[in-house]
């Protein structure tokens, strides 16, 4: 029994530095093309070649990912993390917020179109989203952002109201 916990503890650490150096390679360029990325290199462990491993990923299956509410719960908590934040109207200090609010009204309104439910499940947060887009009319500026800053927040603001009273869709 000790044998095979030290095996399973060995595979584990070889994988996981396998995975760290493989996230970590890529950013020495000899090509003139300082500062990009190659891309083209897996970043998943390598497959397991020695029977303890095959056994060992037997003994603790990986949970399959289920779609849909981790979507809108993920994109939720994204919206809330702004929840706190804030800028002062025409200072110059409202670029980051206005477009990280925007981005997290997009976030949420894709999962919830997304979400297994339907999009007929959030009518409310997806005419408000759907209204928002109509009054930005695609511009995503910063300017164009501050100058319909209210509705932007009202309808993040909205959201979360909606969503603390629809907790099934978040926890």
């Amino acid at each position: 029994m000790q044998i095979r916990r030290v095996r399973r503890t060995a595979i584990t650490t070889a994988i996981l530095a396998a995975c760290l150096l493989s996230c970590s390679a890529g950013t020495d360029d000899t090509s003139g093309n300082a500062g990009t990325r190659d891309t083209s290199r897996s970043l998943s462990a390598p497959a397991p070649t020695d029977a303890a491993a095959q056994e060992t990923a037997a003994d603790n299956p990986t949970p399959a990912a289920s779609p849909g509410p981790e979507l809108v719960r993920d994109a939720f908590a994204g919206l809330q993390a702004t929840l706190n934040d804030s800028c002062t109207p025409g200072s110059g200090d409202c670029a980051y917020f206005l477009g990280r609010v925007h981005e997290e009204l997009m976030g949420i309104d894709a999962a919830m179109k997304a979400d297994p439910k339907g999009p007929g499940h959030f009518p409310e947060p997806l005419a408000w989203m759907a209204d928002l887009r109509t009054t930005l009319d695609g511009d995503t500026s910063t300017e164009n952002l501050e100058t319909h800053r209210t509705e932007l927040i009202g309808v993040r603001d909205r959201i979360n109201v909606w969503m603390q009273g629809h907790r099934d869709d978040y926890l």
